[in-house]
């Protein structure tokens, strides 16, 4: 008869990657040798056989965690996810300093007053002594566009969570007459440093994203407006060198009927 022992195994756990302990059932060789029964060795295969679909980690604190990375419930515990109280703060505002708040209201004064001087502009060419229609044309695009870049400016200052404060602007020229260059050159080297101006300051705000560790902010002004502001400077520097070339007089004419048409 054969005679049944219980012997010790190690086996490694997945879950806490440690040796546990497991038994199996070995027959041991009887007297009359006809061999060992291996029926309950095929346990042990099976065992290590088996894969847990758990995982090991770590917290800060040394404890062991199985299968959970990701504690929301606790960390939102910490004070800078917590949600203001008092109607005057805003909830949505996040990482948003206060000196990125107040270089977005600069900026926007700089969109508006680019586009007081050309509307400026537009109002001088359209007069029925001055009629040059294309020019006037232009210059009314180009006011509402800067409109434009300046409420694009107050809605994501808004949508970070700060406040829109305008500024006052200067009041710009009416008149744009020059004796030497004449009015529509003059009117468009001035619009040309304007664009410049306004692309430094773009580049300032950007900078001041960067020093502040804002990316969100630095992606919104390198997406929203560094391409566009360079491809308006190398079109005006276009039109400058264009009107140096056909001088005062009737070639001024022809080229307002190519911005006209």
């Amino acid at each position: 008869m054969a005679a049944t022992f219980l012997i010790p195994v190690p086996a490694f756990s997945l879950a806490a990657k440690q040796w546990d302990t497991a038994s199996v059932l070995i027959t041991s060789p009887t007297s009359d040798g006809h061999g060992i029964s291996c029926s309950s060795v095929s346990a042990l295969s099976s065992v290590s056989r088996k894969k847990r679909n758990t995982s090991l980690v770590v917290s800060a604190t040394g404890e062991t965690l199985t299968g959970v990375v990701f504690q929301p419930f606790e960390e939102v515990k910490k004070e800078v996810f917590g949600v203001p109280n008092s109607p005057q703060v805003s909830l949505a505002r996040q990482y948003f300093v206060d000196e990125c708040e107040s270089a977005i209201n600069e900026q926007i004064n700089v969109e508006y007053t680019a586009s007081y001087v050309y509307h400026a502009m537009f109002a001088y060419f359209d007069r029925d002594n001055i009629a040059l229609k294309g020019l006037a044309k232009f210059f009314k695009e180009s006011s509402e566009e800067e409109r434009e870049h300046a409420e694009k400016l107050m809605k994501y200052q808004n949508i970070r969570g700060g406040k829109v404060v305008l500024h006052s602007i200067l009041t710009p020229p009416s008149e744009f007459e020059h004796v030497e260059k004449g009015d529509a050159l003059y009117a468009m080297e001035l619009a040309l440093s304007l664009e410049k101006l306004t692309n430094e300051k773009l580049l300032r705000l950007q900078k001041v994203a960067d020093e502040n560790n804002d990316p969100q902010m630095a992606d919104f002004v390198e997406s929203e407006f560094l391409t566009e502001q360079v491809e308006s400077i190398k079109k005006i520097a276009e039109y400058v060198t264009q009107l140096r070339m056909v001088g005062k007089g009737h070639g001024v004419w022809h080229f307002d009927q190519m911005l006209l048409n």
